[in-house]
């Protein structure tokens, strides 16, 4: 039976989500271009323009991104030696993984340790210092949007992320300049990670049509309490640990039943880490 566009459509995506999948289960591990056109199930002579197309970036960029923020996650959020967060990443010397680190993060793994954006929230937070970094009480409609749901950790949920550009991209739902945000249901100091609750989301019009086979979610609207945080998303968990634990204890405002957001106003596929932009977004009683 021939296939209609929109099942070529579906198909392409899921074949692209496979990839996604396998990237991120497996980035660690040595990876065969030719594996991965079998685990896409496609041409190996096309099956990388496809996903380069789908994607926004090679897939050699997205294994050097994604092992490179997990090193970032363990150099501010972790004692690990820096030998074997380097031989973790993919690289053979801890010398090869200095140049390759400041390249994507502006300084080396030691300096991005000792002084990186984290550095400044761990500081404030050892001082409660409430006023250390601007806070702003912003009032935000309700948004309707397709999600792609997240279990474990939130420094993993841009394997979310990227099964729904693969997945919506091709519905004509989405581009990589779309706006997108991410819902977080759970604290991570609290609950294990492994049962951590997430979800990647794209705003779209309440009346459009949305393919069965996407999930939607509402998001709340009312007060937030926004923090506007520039730097490598492993640098953010000092920031929330601020927001929650200082600064909220002396603004004078009680939070608001609801889940934590993340707006974020660029993309890791054409930013440099150090300037990515999100607002951290915090619901308050109104």
């Amino acid at each position: 039976m021939l296939m209609t566009t929109s099942d070529n459509r579906h198909s392409y995506a899921a074949r692209i989500g496979r990839v996604v999948d396998y990237l991120h289960d497996h980035i660690e591990d040595e990876l065969d271009l030719d594996v991965l056109a079998d685990v896409a199930a496609m041409s190996r002579w096309h099956w990388h323009r496809v996903y380069t197309a789908m994607q926004g970036e090679t897939v050699v960029a997205t294994v050097r991104r994604l092992r490179l923020s997990r090193a970032a996650d363990r150099l501010a959020n972790s004692d690990a030696d820096l030998t074997d967060i380097a031989k973790r990443a993919g690289y053979t010397t801890a010398e090869a993984f200095g140049r390759a680190f400041k390249q994507s993060y502006g300084m080396t793994p030691g300096l991005y340790r000792e002084r990186g954006s984290h550095a400044l929230f761990k500081a404030a937070n050892r001082a409660s210092d409430a006023t250390g970094f601007p806070v702003e009480i912003v009032t935000l409609p309700a948004m309707y949007c397709i999600s792609m749901p997240h279990k474990g950790s939130y420094m993993q949920i841009s394997r979310a992320f990227e099964r729904l550009f693969a997945a919506v991209g091709p519905a004509g739902l989405i581009a990589r300049q779309s706006h997108m945000i991410g819902v977080y249901h759970d604290d991570p100091d609290a609950v294990d990670e492994t049962e951590l609750r997430s979800a990647a989301c794209l705003p779209v019009d309440e009346g459009r049509a949305v393919p069965d086979r996407f999930e939607t979610i509402r998001t709340r609207g009312g007060a937030y309490a926004k923090l506007s945080y520039q730097g490598p998303y492993a640098d953010m968990r000092d920031a929330y640990r601020w927001l929650m634990g200082v600064w909220l204890p002396a603004s004078g405002h009680d939070a608001a039943d609801g889940p934590m957001l993340e707006d974020y106003l660029n993309s890791p596929a054409d930013t440099a880490p150090p300037d990515l932009r999100t607002d951290i977004l915090l619901p308050i009683e109104g």
